[in-house]
This record gives structure tokens, C-alpha cells and sequence, in this order.
């Protein structure tokens, strides 16, 4: 149980990088129908699956763009094994994600329906519209606590955000220059303890272009790339 929710927790982590743009933002496409499709390589380099992000609706309430998203993880089977559903804003000079609405529907409504208690706080993760080498970006977490017969808490830090370079990159879906973010997510599950860090590639109007994540000996635990764009 606690090993699926921090599995899920730490993708909702990283798809911030994912979308954002309209007239707020020049590096991520936020136009309704835009899909992303992302192949999921694992330890060993090998296909493990595809990940989806889709525009599914775009609103404005006053100054802030408002993105209804949505996430879809297929395996390397071809089975559909998560969906989720959340929103995410744009206005003024970043984008920003609410990690209350980006915990997973289908879970929290099955948590729900077992009368669990359930408490989401943090602070949201930011992305300045302007990126530049050697700029640093705050820093962001999130807290559940649960309880379900016992007590669980689950926490999750992401620190040390930063660009560290610019550099042209290809994949399956196109060349693209980019900038280059880095950061440490830090987790704990029930005194359990993990640290990760992430090396993201970002290209204007497209978005993620390309994510590795390392673990604490630094070696690298996962990869995924663009693979096709869909407008």
C-alpha cells in the first residue's frame, strides 16, 4: 500500500514540469487537445510503458489560465493501470500546481467510500515563465495523513531546483532546444525513508522533452521521452 502511494506521489511530483503555456508562458503548450505521449524506459533502458498528458480543457477566471488535465500510465502490456484526473494554473510570470487537486481521484474516492480520514497540505511547485542557467526555483512539498485503522503519513520534499545548462536534444518526436532543470525529491513513508534526483529537459511550446531520475548512489533508476505531439 504505502509503496503504491509514494509510486504516485512522486509522478504527480514531476508532471509539473510537464504543461503550461498560453500568453503566460512561452515553454509549455496549454491549448485545449494537446497531447503529449511520453515512453517510459526503465533501469535497464527498457520500454516499460507510455505515459499520456492531455489538455482536456482550458478556462480563465479573471487574470489566471486554468488547465483541466489529464494523466494516463499504460504498461509495456498495453494495460491501462492509472488515470487521473487535475488542474493546473497560469497567471502573471509562473505556473503553478495545487497538489490538493492533483492527488488521485480514483483514490481518493476509494478512501472515501472506507470512511478513511484524510489530510493534504504543502506548498505548491512554481515554474517561473522565464528560464535562465543558473536560475533557482523555490523550493515545493506535500504531507498526507491518513488514518485507516493506523496512522500513515507520507511526505514528500522536492529541493535544490535549479537550470544548470541549455543543450539540443532529439528524440522520437523531433529536435528540440532546451533548457536543463535539476532537482532532489526527498520522501517518507512511515519512517521510511528515500531520495531521488531528476534531470529534466524543457523546450519552448513543447514542454518536457526528456526526464532521467537517479538514485542516491546517483545511478540512473528510470528514464522517459517524447515520443509524439498531438495539437
Amino acid at each position: 500500500m504505502k509503496k503504491t502511494l509514494l509510486s504516485l506521489v512522486t509522478i504527480l511530483c514531476y508532471i509539473s514540469n510537464v504543461f503550461a503555456q498560453d500568453t503566460c508562458s512561452k515553454y509549455y503548450p496549454f491549448e485545449e487537445g494537446t497531447s503529449l505521449e511520453y515512453t517510459v524506459y526503465n533501469k535497464k533502458d527498457k520500454a516499460d510503458g507510455t505515459t499520456t498528458y492531455k489538455v482536456e480543457k482550458v478556462s480563465r477566471e479573471g487574470d489566471t489560465t486554468i488547465a483541466a488535465m489529464n494523466l494516463t500510465f499504460t504498461d509495456g502490456k498495453g494495460k491501462s493501470v492509472y488515470n487521473n484526473d487535475y488542474k493546473i494554473s497560469c497567471s502573471g510570470d509562473k505556473v503553478q500546481i495545487d497538489y490538493k487537486s492533483l492527488f488521485p481521484a480514483q483514490m481518493m474516492k476509494q478512501y472515501k467510500d472506507m470512511n478513511v480520514e484524510m489530510d493534504i497540505t504543502g506548498s505548491d511547485i512554481i515554474i517561473p515563465n522565464l528560464l535562465t542557467v543558473g536560475q533557482e526555483l523555490p523550493d515545493a512539498n506535500v504531507i498526507i495523513e491518513m488514518k485507516m485503522g493506523i496512522k500513515m503519513k507520507i511526505t514528500v520534499n522536492t529541493t535544490n531546483r535549479k537550470v544548470i545548462s541549455e543543450e539540443t536534444i532529439t528524440t522520437p518526436a523531433g529536435t528540440f532546444n532546451c533548457m536543463i532543470m535539476t532537482e532532489t525529491v526527498s520522501s517518507k513513508v512511515m519512517g521510511s525513508k528515500n531520495t531521488s534526483t531528476s534531470k529534466a529537459w524543457v523546450a519552448e511550446g513543447v514542454g518536457l522533452v526528456k526526464q532521467e531520475t537517479y538514485n542516491k548512489k546517483g545511478a540512473l533508476s528510470g528514464r522517459f521521452e517524447l515520443t509524439k505531439v498531438s495539437k
